[in-house]
C-alpha cells in the first residue's frame, strides 16, 4: 500500500511540473505540513495512547488547499470555491473520499463528521500564521480527555506550551509567504 502522505507528494510534485502550482500556494502547503508534522510529533510523544492516523494529516496538510489551483483567485484572497475544486481535484487523481475530504473540513472542522484528524489539520492551517481558534483546540483538548482522563486544564497547559512555540515564528512565516509568486509562469 502506497502511503498517503507519498500521494500528497506526488500529486504536489505533478501540479508543479505541469506548471499550475504558483510558488506562493506551494509554500503554504509545505507550511502547513510542517507545522502539522510538529502537533503530530507532540501527540506522539506526549500522548502516545491516541490513536491516530499520521499519514492522513500529512496528506490532508500537504493537499488542503490544492483546490486553489482552480480558484487562483482565493490564493490570497478569502472564498470557500476551492473547496469543492479541491474535492474533486482530488477524486480525479483516484484519491478517495476519506482523504479528499481534508479539501473541505480544514475549513468545516466544526461538522458533526469531523474528527481528530480534520482538526489537527485545521489547527496546523491557522496555527501556521499565528492565528489560534480556541474552538479547534477545544474540541483536540475534549477528544484527549475522553481517552486518557487527565484534566482538561492540564491538557490545555501542554497544548498551548506546543501553538506558543509555533506561532513564535509566524511573522517569518507569513513574510516568505507573502513574498512568493502567485503566478504559474
Amino acid at each position: 500500500m502506497i502511503a498517503h502522505n507519498h500521494q500528497g507528494f506526488m500529486i504536489i510534485h505533478n501540479l508543479i511540473t505541469n506548471r499550475k502550482m504558483p510558488a506562493r500556494l506551494l509554500t503554504h502547503l509545505t507550511t502547513v505540513h510542517e507545522v502539522a508534522h510538529s502537533i503530530l510529533a507532540w501527540m506522539e510523544k506526549t500522548y502516545p495512547q491516541i490513536s491516530i492516523d499520521r499519514e492522513a494529516i500529512l496528506f490532508g496538510a500537504i493537499t488542503h488547499d490544492i483546490g486553489k489551483i482552480k480558484a487562483k483567485e482565493e490564493i490570497n484572497k478569502l472564498g470557500s470555491t476551492h473547496e469543492q475544486l479541491g474535492y474533486e481535484l482530488m477524486l480525479e487523481y483516484g484519491i478517495t473520499p476519506e482523504l479528499a475530504r481534508f479539501t473541505y473540513t480544514h475549513s468545516q472542522w466544526m461538522r458533526a463528521d469531523t474528527k481528530l484528524e480534520d482538526w489537527i489539520v485545521s489547527l496546523a492551517d491557522k496555527v501556521w500564521k499565528g492565528k489560534r481558534v480556541a474552538e479547534i483546540e477545544e474540541r483536540i483538548i475534549n477528544h484527549i480527555h475522553e481517552i486518557t482522563n487527565q484534566q482538561e486544564w492540564e491538557i490545555f497547559l501542554k497544548l498551548d506550551d506546543l501553538l506558543q512555540k509555533i506561532t513564535k515564528d509566524a511573522h517569518q512565516r507569513l513574510l516568505t509567504q507573502a513574498s512568493q509568486s502567485i503566478s504559474t509562469n
